[in-house]
């Protein structure tokens, strides 16, 4: 039997996690990206790179297993782990929650640096290659299309025995497999109207009290902060609001939306950190998710990835912890039903959070269903009681952070204090 060749379309978080996964199962394994990888720092093709990041404790375990001594590793090079609700100060609008240690550990570092640790991890796996500078622009297939074959990078055609597209929100999978003759996926969405607004500052000489800050959004309060340590000795801060009221990016309309909560450790680090940047915008896409598991028919040798199978709202942190839950599918399962099957089960639960999330600002359009209407309304009571209990907070990190299902917040020491 000859090598056996995968070829991954993307070099971002997901198609890393991808490569890592596939490399224990295929001799060789190429990865291409489109852009330029032979520096560091944030590129192009991740726009959302330059705002906040936090890898949820799910994520952290998972990439923990995929790359054993990763959280040591990027420790010592100055990304900071943190206790999520021990160390952070996590606020329902300008009301803070009952602080506790919570032993879910989260680790605040940017996106390009995770990114940039992960290519050179998996660019030393054996067989494993990471090309930048090279585009992806169809798949090659076998005569009666049942069976993907390979892919065309710039004007090469390079075969393999699996093709994997990891290339995000913008990709190319659904008009490819449209081409091919097959049926296109159905597409849901949810369209929040989210902004972000980021400027970093310095964090020498300005260290209050928390080593972070979180507000959650709601209708109440339709705006939000995300405070958070970094490498280089840098605070970076991302504010989020609707696009009817969104951040704005002058230095002093910055500050002024940043400090609209009332929130002190935020106040000290705006006004009295000096800025390593100016403010800069980015609005958020669309949630979509494209149900590839609802398809009769795949062809052979093809998957999509991450974002190009869900692309959540990134307010709620979900998307790095998802792919790597998929990527651990991935290790055992190349075949596309039951891959597509298998990453629905990975998928459906943070789908739903996110949807209800956004779903419970008025101004988002969509259908509430009964069971939208009804946890929106219980899990507003679970975030004030959350105020008062840290039991009930500490329930709502395990959920939000992905370690344990939604019905763990409908356990009776929780029901208990929510009702009361």
């Amino acid at each position: 039997m000859g090598m056996t060749h995968a070829i991954v379309l993307g070099a971002g978080i997901s198609g890393l996690l991808a490569a890592r996964a596939l490399s224990e199962g295929f001799d060789r394994v190429s990865v291409f990206d489109r852009d330029d990888l032979a520096g560091s720092g944030p590129r192009k093709g991740v726009p959302q790179g330059r705002h906040a990041h936090a890898m949820l404790a799910k994520g952290l375990e998972v990439l923990e297993e995929l790359f054993p001594g990763l959280t040591g590793e990027l420790t010592a090079a100055g990304a900071v782990p943190v206790d999520i609700h021990g160390d952070f100060a996590w606020h329902n609008g300008p009301n803070p929650m009952a602080r506790a240690r919570s032993g879910l550990t989260v680790l605040c570092l940017s996106r390009p640096a995770l990114e940039d640790y992960l290519r050179g991890r998996v660019a030393k796996l054996p067989g494993v290659e990471v090309h930048g500078g090279r585009v992806a622009t169809g798949l090659l297939t076998n005569a009666d299309r049942s069976v993907v074959t390979g892919a065309r990078v710039d004007d090469e055609h390079v075969t393999a025995d699996l093709v994997v597209d990891a290339t995000g929100r913008g990709n190319r999978a659904p008009a490819w497999l449209a081409g091919l003759g097959y049926a296109v996926p159905v597409e849901e969405s949810v369209h929040a109207g989210i902004v972000y607004a980021t400027r970093e500052f310095e964090r020498g000489g300005v260290h209050p009290p928390s080593l972070g800050v979180l507000t959650g959004m709601s209708p109440a309060f339709p705006f939000g902060v995300a405070l958070l340590p970094q490498e280089g000795d840098r605070w970076i801060m991302t504010l989020c609001g609707l696009a009817g009221d969104a951040p704005p990016i002058d230095a002093e309309g910055f500050a002024a939306y940043a400090t609209r909560l009332g929130i002190a450790d935020v106040a000290d680090v705006v006004f009295g950190a000096p800025p390593v940047t100016e403010p800069r915008a980015f609005r958020v896409p669309a949630s979509v998710r494209r149900r590839f598991e609802r398809l009769e028919r795949h062809p052979r040798g093809f998957l999509a990835f991450g974002d190009a199978l869900c692309a959540f709202n990134p307010i709620y942190g979900q998307g790095m912890t998802v792919a790597a839950q998929e990527a651990l599918v991935l290790r055992t399962v190349t075949d596309p039903a039951k891959f597509y099957a298998a990453a629905a089960k990975v998928i459906d639960t943070p789908w739903e959070m996110a949807v209800g999330g956004d779903l419970a600002f008025p101004s988002v359009p969509g259908r509430r269903t009964l069971k939208v209407r009804i946890l929106n309304r219980y899990l507003a009571r679970v975030l004030r009681a959350a105020e008062h209990h840290p039991e009930v907070a500490l329930a709502f990190h395990r959920v939000v952070n992905l370690v344990a299902p939604p019905g763990h917040l409908f356990s009776a020491p929780v029901l208990r204090r929510v009702l009361h």
